[in-house]
């Protein structure tokens, strides 16, 4: 899945593609492919904390952009990745970049493994769930489900892996509300068509394998 996922990432016409992970299986996995691998230590709290860990191992430039797309997205669209890297470069006033998209299924609203995304009226985050927001009271609403894909410039994740980490982020189990807690902005791609599905359970495995197969 992780092999899969960096060529998605090559395909999207990035400088380079890099994994970042602290296990020498997956390590040998993306090397035997051909790609490279950075070993960073055991038990960062997040993702981005891995990654602010191996952007100062490979001596990035603070204004570098670095996109992390997750090692469970295999069918990430390369022009996503693309575009997420796209829209930091060109909105000087955020810190951090991802993607969603509209959705059309209550059974994926109500689900905790579709993080939710609510927006202002520029196209940046004013909060991530996994709980339905906005709340249906009073009119029908409209929700946009969140992708595992995030940009940023390497100045920013240099300050993100000193920030504290606020209740709610622990609470939501979301890296992306310590950006927000502490006052950063984040766009957001929103992407017409549906982005695929990436795999938090053995169930979404087996589609995602049904969908490639």
């Amino acid at each position: 899945m992780v092999v899969r996922v960096c060529e998605r990432a090559r395909a999207s016409g990035a400088r380079s593609v890099t994994v970042a992970t602290d296990d020498a299986r997956i390590r040998a996995a993306v090397e035997a492919a051909g790609f490279r691998a950075v070993m960073t230590r055991r038990g960062h709290a997040s993702g981005t904390d891995r990654i602010a860990e191996a952007a100062a191992r490979l001596r990035l430039k603070a204004r570098d952009i670095v996109v992390n797309v997750q090692g469970d997205e295999p069918l990430i669209p390369p022009r996503l990745v693309a575009q997420v890297a796209a829209i930091l470069a060109k909105r000087r006033d955020t810190s951090m970049s991802t993607a969603c998209h509209r959705i059309h299924s209550k059974a994926a609203i109500d689900n905790p493994n579709v993080v939710k995304v609510l927006l202002d009226a520029k196209g940046h985050a004013l909060y991530f769930s996994r709980s339905r927001i906005p709340f249906p009271r009073q009119a029908k609403g409209i929700w946009y489900r969140h992708a595992g894909i995030y940009g940023y410039r390497v100045g920013f994740l240099r300050r993100f892996a000193t920030l504290e980490m606020p209740s709610m982020e622990k609470t939501e189990a979301l890296e992306q509300l310590r950006a927000l807690w502490h006052g950063y902005r984040i766009s957001v791609v929103v992407r017409r068509a549906e982005i695929p599905p990436g795999v938090d359970t053995p169930r979404e495995l087996e589609a995602v394998r049904r969908m490639l197969g």
